[in-house]
């Protein structure tokens, strides 16, 4: 019998290798799985007063303002220190709540000193109307402490809704595209490569970049090998 020269030849002892290989990875995979899901992962929640952090807490945890376990949310100033909130779905996963930067309470320089960076695996920097200093000192702030961010800027809707009154020929894709190349542009000039930005509505999720960025954030947490992928529930 003549054997193809394009079928690939295994030798016993190559089968029995491979069977070995996979025995011991399965079960390594299973572990790392297994740990994740035990293991507490801490989200901080950072931007600006008024850009809709707290709002957008509620929104990942598939609550409305004002619901039982929602976090706070106001006109004013409402969150005077970090407050952690558990997702629903997800009991080892919560979400932190932070104070807003830039206030009288909470100057930038004092901000990044008292907020305890250190503690959180991954960080959401919400942004609102443009990207301002303060996005650029948490971004090269997150960076210096070798962590990840996602840059988000929310209200995307408002912002939307103002240029329509304010244009005869509105081109809303167009205007998306410019929004978020101005947020990429400034995020790569504070020394941030390849950032990633989401475009979001916290009322309007179906819309723009929130099931995106539900369904892609990944966290290399400090404990646990690579980053891992969390899902966060749409629907």
């Amino acid at each position: 019998m003549v054997r193809s020269s394009n079928t690939p030849s295994t030798r016993p002892e190559e089968l029995i290798s491979n069977y070995e290989n996979d025995r011991v990875v399965m079960p390594l995979t299973q572990k790392r799985l297994h740990d994740l899901d035990n293991q507490e992962v801490n989200i901080a929640v950072t931007g600006e007063t008024g850009a809709g952090k707290s709002t957008f807490i509620n929104a990942m945890r598939g609550l409305l303002n004002g619901d039982e376990e929602a976090a706070e949310t106001g006109t004013t100033e409402t969150t005077m220190e970090p407050i952690g909130y558990k997702h629903p779905n997800m009991p080892n996963v919560r979400l932190w709540d932070l104070p807003g930067i830039g206030t009288t309470k909470f100057p930038a320089d004092k901000y990044l000193r008292e907020m305890n960076f250190e503690r959180y695996d991954f960080f959401i920097i919400i942004s609102h109307c443009r990207f301002r200093e303060n996005d650029e000192k948490l971004a090269k702030e997150i960076k210096r402490l070798g962590k990840e961010f996602y840059f988000v800027r929310s209200k995307i809707d408002n912002d939307l809704n103002s240029m329509r009154q304010r244009q005869r020929k509105f081109n809303e894709e167009a205007e998306l595209e410019k929004i978020r190349s101005d947020c990429v542009r400034n995020l790569e000039e504070a020394g941030i490569p390849s950032p990633s930005v989401f475009l979001i509505s916290n009322f309007d999720q179906n819309r723009y970049d929130f099931v995106r960025l539900k369904l892609n954030i990944r966290i290399n947490h400090s404990s646990l090998e690579g980053f891992y992928p969390f899902q966060f529930e749409h629907g």
